[in-house]
């Protein structure tokens, strides 16, 4: 990525008018070896064709053909002002062409992520100790590793009952139920294996190490993808969230042709993973970020209630806990690595890591087993009675494509619980980094519709990597400061429950790609929980608060702007790809259950319509959106899909 000198300097100059510094202290992009973070975090992405596109686009960036294109007349962007060069930004930012608008939400967050996630030379990036934040813990002394995964060295063949694919909430839980009920057991994962003495080295770290190299985003640039990639999946980065599937989702699904959702079957499940899980309340004592949120709710008198952890006794939901999402170095969070692994790994299972399966092996109707290949490119064959597919709802139908399944509903139906945030900046130490993951939250407007669907408020840590992809750019100056108040700074997440749908498709090599807009329904829907985060923010006594809408929206209640005005001008500038900061933490639906092959991927067993011994067992499975952080759910269906299975091959 930007691999010669000319590309590099073009993205160095991208990355200093993003992010500039103050001519002081606060060092430039290019100061801080920032293109050396953004060339590693795009080199990850698995699609070769989008890693030509930029490597071709360094290339001609700093051309006066380009500069014409951007409207700096036929001057290079190497010869502007750090003005001009702002203004040639806020051009592409604020184009009525939708590619150009997603072209620069790509480079923004590339940019400005790296920047934030960047250690520099000293090893500590200025800019962290300005807000306050303290450097890297490092592991917990004495921390220990609870698994022995293998990693294949040379080309190996295993022969098994069960080859499960993905070991995150869907492939962890499916290997021990398996596992458990006797029958040989191999879980394929392509993420390495880390535990609590590799946690706590930092943000950038965490990100390389535990997160999916890729789709970063949906192929129209409207939403983030963000996904888990390691042995425990998103269990390990997840904000411990531990909601059981509500009712009225429950009976939707079963309404949909997979009736055992409504059925103490799927209770049974349920029951099953919140006791393996340990999920309570116990664990759960405000963050100073969830004392505003509640404080703001009780003054409007509106919902609010203590979230469910998946935490243990070790969870102080103090300093530590902010950190989490880049793995808990404190062993409290009770991932599929802590629980579901082990007791697979227990029963006898085999777990083989840095392995990424390319083909399920398909004869005459039926499954034989898999093919997949190493880092190091060693082959690694798998013969098998029966696959389970738990790679995520990514993944998941990108692989049963290239496996030659036909099935017009594999990929379709893709959910992916929208989400943005609205800030509020108070006059008030908060440290957003710091406190419980997530322990409060608000279904207030859960039901916008009277079908079930809206969306419920949350808030997250904002360590700083992670904050700005929620934020707007509007300018180098205005960007820094507003991220040197995140001291001071609370996100309240809008997290939308899409009844509308996206896609998941392959390229020509068999790489996923996400297709995803945001329907005018599930905008309004967003829209609404972004009106009313505000009113949440204004009567928590917020100073400042504002959108992630590239626009600028904001205001100072009291002061500057009003919240009727806030809630215009978000309408007016609305909610195309490119106009508001989005992201999809839950990715879902992709591979549904159901009744029929002419409307789901999967029969009520979770069974490939096609193939008879490939279940899925993953988010993918979901009928429809969960409207809730989608963990349990998963782990349940996993749980209710694999004792089905064993049943059927005991």
């Amino acid at each position: 990525m930007a691999s010669n000198a000319a590309g590099r300097a073009a993205l160095g100059m991208i990355c200093d008018s993003f992010t500039p510094g103050d001519g002081g202290e606060l060092a430039t992009a290019s100061e801080l070896g920032v293109v050396d973070t953004v060339t590693e975090l795009l080199g990850r992405n698995p699609r070769a064709a989008e890693r030509r596109q930029f490597e071709l686009l360094m290339r001609v960036w700093d051309t006066r053909i380009f500069g014409a294109l951007n409207g700096a007349g036929f001057k290079k962007f190497s010869r502007l002002t750090p003005e001009a060069r702002e203004r040639w930004l806020l051009g592409m930012a604020n184009s009525r062409l939708e590619k150009k608008r997603a072209l620069f939400q790509a480079l923004k967050g590339a940019a400005v992520t790296s920047y934030y996630l960047t250690p520099g030379p000293t090893g500590q990036n200025p800019v962290w100790d300005r807000m306050g934040i303290p450097p890297a813990f490092g592991p917990v002394e004495d921390a220990k590793r609870g698994l022995t995964p293998e990693r294949p060295d040379a080309d190996t063949t295993v022969v098994c009952d069960v080859v499960v694919i993905g070991s995150g909430a869907g492939g962890g839980t499916a290997a021990a139920v398996l596992a458990k009920a006797g029958l040989e057991v191999v879980v394929l994962e392509r993420g390495d294996y880390y535990d609590d003495p590799d946690f706590g080295t930092g943000e950038k770290d965490g990100f390389l190490r535990l997160y999916a190299p890729g789709p970063a985003t949906t192929a129209e640039g409207q939403l983030g993808l963000v996904a888990g990639t390691a042995l425990g999946g998103g269990t390990v980065v997840n904000w411990t969230t531990s909601f059981r599937t509500p009712d009225d989702v429950r009976a939707e699904w079963a309404g949909l042709g997979a009736e055992q959702f409504d059925q103490q079957e799927y209770t049974d499940a349920l029951d099953a993973v919140v006791a393996r899980l340990g999920v309570n309340q116990e664990h759960s004592p405000a963050s100073h970020r969830d004392e505003i949120l509640e404080r703001g709710l009780r003054k409007l008198d509106w919902h609010v209630e203590p979230l469910p952890r998946n935490v243990g006794a070790a969870c102080d939901a103090g300093i530590d806990c902010g950190r989490c999402g880049f793995g808990c170095r404190v062993g409290a969070k009770q991932s599929v690595v802590k629980t579901w692994l082990a007791d697979a790994a227990e029963a006898g299972a085999r777990l083989l890591v840095g392995t990424d399966v390319r083909r399920i092996v398909v004869s005459n109707g039926s499954a034989t087993g898999v093919e997949a290949v190493t880092a190091d490119g060693h082959s690694v064959w798998v013969r098998a009675r029966a696959v389970v597919v738990a790679a995520g709802a990514v993944q998941t139908p990108a692989l049963l494509r290239r496996s030659g399944l036909g099935n017009r509903n594999i990929g379709d139906f893709l959910r992916l619980h929208p989400a943005t945030a609205v800030f509020g900046v108070f006059d008030e130490d908060i440290r957003p980094w710091e406190g419980g993951m997530q322990t409060r939250y608000s279904k207030q407007d859960r039901d916008l519709d009277g079908h079930g669907y809206g969306v419920i408020y949350e808030t997250g840590p904002m360590t700083p990597g992670m904050s700005v992809g929620f934020q707007a750019w509007t300018g180098g100056a205005a960007h820094r400061d507003q991220m040197l108040k995140l001291a001071n700074t609370v996100a309240v997440g809008v997290i939308t429950r899409d009844r509308d749908h996206g896609s998941v498709e392959t390229d020509k090599v068999g790489e996923a790609v996400v297709h995803y807009r945001l329907s005018a329904r599930d905008a309004a829907h967003m829209h609404t929980g972004i009106v009313n985060a505000a009113s949440i923010l204004e009567a928590a006594g917020a100073q400042r608060i504002f959108s992630g809408h590239q626009a600028g929206v904001g205001y100072e209640p009291g002061v500057s702007g009003s919240h009727d005005e806030f809630a215009q001008r978000a309408a007016e500038a609305g909610y195309a790809p490119g106009r508001c900061s989005m992201g999809a933490l839950h990715i879902m639906g992709s591979a549904r259950m159901g009744g029929s092959p002419a409307d789901s991927a999967t029969n009520p067993d979770g069974v490939t319509w096609e193939v008879p011994n490939i279940v899925v067992a993953d988010g993918s499975c979901f009928p429809t959106a969960s409207g809730v952080n989608p963990m349990v759910s998963i782990e349940s269906i996993a749980y209710m899909n694999a004792t089905r299975l064993a049943a059927r091959l005991q």
